[in-house]
């Protein structure tokens, strides 16, 4: 097989019609599987004309357009209602579309369109889609960016009713393919059924994108984002899907198909083996135990921690209710989501971070003017506390969900002192007025930060006195320390977990909350990879949490190592000078429990 960097654009073998060709995505959904392409045809919906509109039939325009979102609206509560058991815990999801499809910046924004420029629905349509994509997409966050395809989904819906076309239904597929298409989404998707579709395929879409979530809950292999891939692939070709490198396979040759056939049957006998102590508790070989919690965004997702083994919520991530809405939600609305989770996942914990937007994560109602760097802008926190209207609404819900069960409240983006003094202010005037109003709530609950930004590194030993846990946000906090932005492309490769610096501040936080007396919990990226478990086992942490799908693969690493020598490796880690000799040390003392290609097929 050629050597395929992690850069997502093709990596094309010279172009001939039976050639053997190899692309590179992003893999979405672990697994590996081989079949015939199905291409799903969504032509039609991007081929739009622009012409003008009389006066006099601007309003027959206008009713044109709201006649075929109502029909779109239709057809999604149709697809709810006709969701098998499998997929209802994703039925959210489909009722996040159907609130777009009223949303004021998509629908009221259209028909304004029409009314002043006075064109057609369909171009009004594109116009105003076209620009909402540029706002999700111009954001450093993945997880927004990838909003941008729920906003397109939303209006192909539309678009197809307007101009007459036929929406696709995946399930009426009678025979075993790979779907591959320009995108799939929610719906579409959620119509997949398990007999007959192996996996797929698309041009666009990411690892946090609704149908990325979708395929890793459904467990079928999915490779999102490989540009071209619908002009490369043709229906029937022969192709290779591996979900969890991100390559697809065009025409491959008996060679390769052994090789992948071997590598799938390996990977599905590495996939029991860990699921079947995927409910063992995550104990080293010398006795010692580690709580392993999942990350959720959306309250369904809280099944899958419970199914692959967690111990918890480690980071329930809110934004997610606050988005793809005309305006804020109510206490009520945030409360409800906030009982579900705890209430499944009682009386073992879940952490609620208080809301985290603006900066990179803006909301069109809740944004503040434009920042030259809104990655070091009003957001998080700072939002939070320029605005406790809006922090004491949330703060009221989650102490009423507190009654339900094992609730922990953790500020994000907390850079100084003074902003935990004041968030905790706020929470207690929170409770304060429930108490007035004889609502029932639950106050005594643990208090923490996530620390993320180096200035709460240097003072975490100031930041301990006023909270129970710390928890680190490896992403942002090796961004902020490198100086490095992790979604540019040309620097990313220096995005490094294994860096002196990095394992130094690790190491600080670690003296720190061990000295005060506090939990140490981390909930980034670098929990999830069992490749830096050894270092995590050395820095003594209590709990680390990750994607519900990386718990089992965690868990088993955890149960190889022994936490003596984790110790003692890492004592020596500490002392060296570079990230490749830090590289060398841990490759050369648990190489052959950790390296990735224990944990891939």
């Amino acid at each position: 097989m050629p050597d395929l960097n992690q850069d997502v654009e093709p990596d094309i073998k010279p172009d001939t019609e039976n050639q053997e060709i190899f692309l590179k995505g992003i893999g979405a959904a672990p697994g590996i599987c081989i079949g015939l392409a199905y291409l799903v045809d969504k032509e039609g919906v991007n081929v739009v004309k622009k012409y003008y509109i009389g006066a006099e039939n601007i309003d027959n325009e206008k009713k044109r357009f709201k006649a075929a979102v109502k029909k779109a609206k239709d057809e999604l509560h149709k697809i709810i209602q006709e969701t098998p058991d499998d997929f209802r815990q994703h039925a959210s999801i489909l009722e996040t579309h159907v609130v777009l499809l009223k949303d004021k910046m998509l629908y009221g924004k259209t028909i304004e369109t029409i009314n002043h420029e006075k064109i057609n629905a369909e171009w009004a349509l594109k116009k105003v889609v076209s620009e909402l994509k540029k706002m999700f997409q111009s954001m450093s966050d993945p997880y927004f960016r990838d909003r941008a395809d729920d906003i397109v989904h939303v209006s192909d819906r539309i678009m197809r009713s307007l101009v007459g076309g036929e929406q696709v239904n995946i399930r009426d597929i009678n025979k075993r393919v790979i779907l591959v298409a320009s995108d799939l989404s929610p719906a579409e998707t959620s119509q997949i059924q398990l007999v007959r579709i192996k996996g797929f395929v698309t041009e666009r879409g990411g690892i946090s994108s609704h149908t990325g979530i979708i395929a890793r809950t459904l467990e079928i292999p999915a490779v999102l984002g490989l540009h071209n891939a619908g002009s490369l692939i043709k229906n029937d070709d022969l192709i290779i899907v591996d979900g969890t490198t991100g390559i697809v396979v065009i025409r491959p040759s008996e060679d390769t198909i052994v090789e992948y056939e071997e590598r799938s049957i390996r990977y599905e006998a590495y996939k029991a083996e860990i699921s079947r102590g995927s409910q063992l508790p995550a104990q080293t070989l010398d006795g010692f135990s580690i709580q392993i919690m999942g990350n959720i965004e959306l309250p369904e997702e809280v099944v899958s921690v419970r199914d692959y083994g967690g111990n918890g919520i480690g980071l329930y991530r809110t934004e997610f209710q606050y988005m793809s809405r005309a305006g804020f939600p109510t206490e009520d609305e945030l409360f409800d989501k906030y009982k579900d989770v705890v209430e499944v996942m009682s009386p073992n914990p879940v952490t609620i971070r208080t809301l985290d937007i603006n900066g990179d994560k803006a909301l069109p109602y809740a944004s503040v003017s434009e920042e030259m760097n809104p990655a070091l802008g009003m957001r998080a926190i700072r939002y939070c506390l320029k605005n406790p209207d809006i922090f004491k609404t949330q703060l009221r819900a989650i102490l009423r969900a507190a009654i339900y069960g094992n609730v922990r409240i953790m500020f994000p983006m907390i850079s100084n002192c003074e902003e935990v003094i004041e968030a905790k202010k706020l929470l207690k005037e929170a409770a304060a007025s429930l108490h007035e109003q004889d609502i029932a709530f639950k106050e005594d609950i643990d208090v923490g930060i996530m620390v993320e930004v180096p200035s709460a590194v240097i003072i975490a030993d100031l930041l301990a006195d006023e909270v129970d846990f710390f928890s680190i946000g490896t992403n942002d906090l090796i961004q902020y320390s490198l100086a490095i932005d992790r979604g540019n492309r040309h620097v990313s490769y220096l995005y490094n977990p294994v860096h002196p610096a990095i394992i130094r501040m690790l190491k600080h936080i670690s003296d720190i909350a061990h000295n005060k007396g506090i939990k140490l919990f981390m909930c980034g990226e670098m929990a999830g990879n069992p490749h830096y478990i050894p270092i995590l086992l050395g820095l003594n942490m209590d709990e680390l949490s990750m994607n519900p799908q990386s718990i089992p693969a965690v868990k088993n690493a955890i149960r190889s190592l022994s936490m003596k020598d984790a110790g003692v490796f890492f004592e020596k880690l500490i002392t060296i000078k570079t990230e490749q000799e830090m590289k060398a040390l841990l490759e050369e003392s648990y190489g052959n429990i950790t390296s990735d290609h224990v944990y891939t097929p």
